[in-house]
């Protein structure tokens, strides 16, 4: 049975339960990595020959096997005893006293194995009693943290079609990570999103990029490289300088659990010591950089030499001593080839600050290095709530250029926890209108060279690029005199547009200027959605989309086991885009943004199902709803008819029970000391009335209890049909599901689930856009409706009816 990849998600955050409260996140990460690590590598590369590590094979120890070595040996440790450096060899440590230093040794014999590709890798130490627990606590949760990844995990498969499924779980976990890790301990991690938009605009999937490489000097656990890798469709090679050393460990077991082979992680202070140099001790050049520095560091002039820094990479100024923004970029310049691409995340300061850096700006700009800049929302990162921009370098095209490509971007993202996410729909605008360089109003701008030297080189992004909304203005001579503005109606052209004959249905000239609303208010949405051009627009657009649904349904449908679940979602994703793209009204990244809402909560799972056993009859993948409405609607509506009438008739006893149950009710004496009815006494209290004949002073009585018990029988025959049918239908229910063929199973997934369920996302979206319409005239209509001469008549008339009714109490004079 496939793991849902959400499932795998959630299994390894529960495997973070066992170890929180007795460290922060920062903490016990490391923990859950160094598990996750040797886990992968264990299942991936044990039975192979040509494995890039060697896992070392243990044998079995028991608590037994130690004391009886201790007894002959009492020098004897237990590294030599405890050979193994595989997952498996942690499974055998399990509920033993010795479980900690055991996995220590584990690591330590893995390494020990691995000399080359483990330097300078560090584990975290499990056998710290101060944050794993004294004693029984230590071995519990230890026990239960290597159970789960035993259980739940086989990586021995980690490519499903291609699909990184372990670097995507990855991913999730950094992300957690750095959200609990707090504002100073986040910076380990730079979100996927952000990431993602670097990889894609810097040209790594150029014709000639093939064997190039790429370089990250403030690489943290290797994310950017790794997307970097991820979005090339071409051999990279891979280079990262981190200062922090878990960090550092951090990265290169990333690379190892992302599966690459050609890259080269070192340790150090990049700034003070860069270790990536060329063979006459200058700096080594990189065809593409991206880098993710920690913003405004204070003491990087500590130990960097500026006056003689030997690679000249302060030529263009010195940065501030206690802001090294701008150091690192300088790094990264100097670090380009002559045709070398980079882009790196700053903080917004660096696009207007004065001064030293001012200058270095000028200089950078006038040489023409800067290609672009994009403003990213404020609360993306995890190590700083300020607001963020991608500066992109480009050297190739330096001596030609006379433009700056400017996008602000502060507005598209979503709220996640107490950060801010971009969308997918955000990235890929940012990415097709940079990489195009596309204007878009209150978007994007191509700003000329002389405009920002006008500016004294400041480039900070509002100056340029006006993403402001228009302001809502009160029209006082509509106010005055009524009606409603041309400039107001003029504002809604887009949708006169595609209905151009509504305006004129819904309005008429009131006088120059203005207009007046024919319609009443609450006729306004039956107007316009009855309106000859509206149906036929949205007719248009139904008709469309059957025919997209047409299109890719046997795509779908052709799906077999080994495919390519990301490849698939960007054909369906891409082709949606380029469908849209025509389409008045409708912004495409919207309708994009839906589908992959759908991938992430639904289709992702089902399509990793299929890519990996094939289409089978799963209830994860076909739930009950999609076979009873195909195969058993008739028994469904039966059904639901029964359960109507019995809620019916509950209802109606609760009704005699509330009202007869209270003071001087017929139920009142059956009440039990929890306030229900005893309805066994009730019953019997009823047959004695029927028994002894029934007297003239209780025939109201006897109606009431006659209803009661007639409702109670009734639903009580009804809930014994009810249960036999649902039985009946379970069972049928069941043998279908064994019976289903190839060809049902896709028609129930493709037909009656994937895409019913995007069709109505995409009509909803519809939808909402013509109720924008409707409330902006309905606005349009109360704020204009009536004009201020008539509120003030009528304000005056009511004052002087309140004035009438006082004096007629005798109020007044």
């Amino acid at each position: 049975m496939a793991v849902k990849k959400s499932e795998l998600y959630s299994s390894l955050w529960k495997s973070c339960d066992e170890l929180r409260g007795g460290m922060d996140a920062s903490q016990y990460k490391d923990y859950i990595l160094d598990i996750l690590f040797i886990k992968y590598v264990s299942d991936k590369y044990s039975n192979d020959p040509n494995a890039m590590v060697t896992i070392p094979r243990g044998e079995n120890i028991s608590e037994e096997d130690l004391k009886v070595a201790k007894i002959e040996n009492k020098d004897i440790t237990l590294k030599e005893i405890l050979k193994g450096g595989s997952f498996e060899d942690m499974v055998y440590l399990k509920n033993k006293t010795f479980i900690g230093d055991g996995i220590n040794v584990i690591f330590g014999n893995f390494q020990a194995a691995n000399p080359d590709l483990s330097k300078g890798i560090t584990f975290a130490d499990f056998n710290d009693e101060n944050k794993l627990g004294v004693g029984t606590d230590m071995v519990r949760r230890l026990s239960k943290l290597i159970s789960i990844f035993q259980t739940t995990f086989d990586f021995s498969k980690n490519k499903i079609g291609g699909d990184d499924i372990l670097g995507d779980a990855y991913e999730y976990l950094m992300r957690n990570f750095a959200t609990e890790s707090g504002k100073s301990k986040g910076q380990f991690y730079t979100p996927s999103e952000v990431s993602r938009i670097l990889a894609k605009i810097i040209g790594v999937n150029a014709a000639n990029a093939n064997g190039k490489a790429v370089y990250d000097p403030t690489c943290g656990s290797g994310s950017l490289l790794l997307k970097v890798s991820d979005e090339s469709n071409h051999q990279v090679a891979l280079y990262g300088q981190e200062m922090d050393n878990a960090t550092y460990s951090l990265a290169k077991m990333n690379m190892i659990l992302h599966g690459v082979n050609d890259f080269e992680i070192e340790h150090g202070n990049t700034l003070s010591n860069p270790q990536f140099l060329s063979k006459d001790g200058g700096l080594q050049l990189f065809d593409y950089i991206v880098a993710n520095p920690p913003f405004s560091t204070k003491s990087w002039m500590s130990s960097v030499d500026t006056d003689r820094d030997i690679f000249n990479r302060f030529n263009y100024g010195i940065p501030p001593e206690k802001n090294g923004d701008y150091a690192f970029l300088l790094h990264i310049l100097a670090s380009l080839k002559s045709t070398g691409k980079g882009a790196v995340i700053l903080p917004h300061g660096v696009l207007f600050r004065g001064n030293a850096e001012a200058e270095i700006r000028k200089n950078l700009i006038q040489r023409g290095y800067i290609k672009g800049i994009i403003g990213l929302p404020a609360n993306l990162f995890y190590g700083t709530g300020i607001p963020a921009c991608i500066i992109v370098l480009d050297k190739e095209e330096a001596p030609n250029r006379q433009h700056i490509f400017m996008i602000d971007a502060s507005k598209g993202f979503i709220k996640d926890g107490n950060k801010n996410r971009l969308r997918e729909q955000d990235m890929h605008k940012i990415v097709d209108v940079f990489n195009n360089q596309i204007e878009v109003p209150k978007f994007s701008r191509l700003v000329n060279l002389e405009e920002i030297a006008r500016n004294d080189f400041n480039l900070n992004i509002p100056r340029y690029v006006d993403n402001q909304e228009v302001e809502e203005i009160q029209d006082i001579a509509a106010h005055l005199f009524g009606g409603i503005p041309e400039r107001d109606l003029i504002a809604l052209s887009d949708y006169w547009d595609v209905y151009p004959s509504l305006k004129n249905h819904l309005f008429a000239p009131a006088r120059v200027g203005y207009n007046d609303l024919k319609i009443a208010q609450a006729e306004i949405k039956s107007a316009i959605f009855s309106h000859s051009e509206f149906v036929a627009y949205n007719q248009q657009l139904d008709t469309f989309l059957q025919a997209w649904v047409f299109k890719h349904s046997p795509l779908l449908k052709a799906l077999s086991a080994g495919f390519k679940p990301k490849d698939l979602i960007h054909q369906l994703s891409e082709d949606m885009l380029q469908a849209f793209s025509d389409k008045k009204l409708i912004d495409r990244y919207d309708i994009f943004q839906l589908l992959m809402n759908y991938w992430d909560d639904i289709l992702q799972d089902d399509a990793y199902m299929i890519a990996d056993e094939g289409w089978i009859s799963d209830k994860d993948l076909i739930p009950q709803t999609l076979l009873i409405n195909r195969y058993f609607l008739p028994e469904k509506t039966i059904i639901e008819s029964l359960e109507a009438k019995r809620e019916d008739i509950l209802r109606q006893i609760e009704e005699i029970e509330e009202e007869q149950g209270a003071e001087d009710g017929v139920l009142e004496s059956f009440k039990t000391d929890k306030n229900a009815i005893n309805k066994k006494d009730a019953d019997k209290h009823w047959k004695n009335l029927k028994k002894d004949g029934i007297k003239p002073d209780s025939i109201a009585e006897e109606q009431i209890l006659a209803k009661y018990f007639q409702l109670i029988e009734e639903e009580s025959k009804l809930k014994n049909e009810l249960k036999t049918k649902q039985t009946l239908l379970n069972a049928a229910i069941v043998n279908k599901y064994n019976a289903l063929t190839e060809t049902e199973i896709k028609t129930l997934v493709v037909d009656d689930k994937w895409m019913t369920a995007i069709r109505n996302h995409i009509q909803g979206e519809m939808e909402r856009i013509s109720q924008r319409l409707t409330q902006g005239i309905r606005d349009l209509g109360e704020r204009y409706g009536t004009a201020l001469p008539t509120i003030a008549t009528r304000v005056n008339e009511f004052e002087n009816k309140v004035m009438e009714h006082f004096k007629a109490m005798g109020f007044g004079a």
